[in-house]
């Protein structure tokens, strides 16, 4: 085994992954965690940042 058959193995892994991370991504039982993020700067709270340091 040299460094070329150890670079295939390497780039046939990361293919791998890639297309692993791809349909994880696109997968139909991801999307309503990936919209409740997608919301979460929306999200309204009872105070603010700001609204605490002007408490104190």
């Amino acid at each position: 085994m040299d460094v070329n058959d150890l670079r295939g193995l390497a780039t046939i892994t990361m293919a791998v992954v890639f297309t692993g991370i791809i349909i994880w991504t696109f997968s139909s039982k991801r999307k309503k965690p990936f919209d409740e993020a997608a919301n979460l700067p929306f999200d309204d709270e009872d105070s603010t940042p700001s609204d605490k340091k002007n408490q104190e």
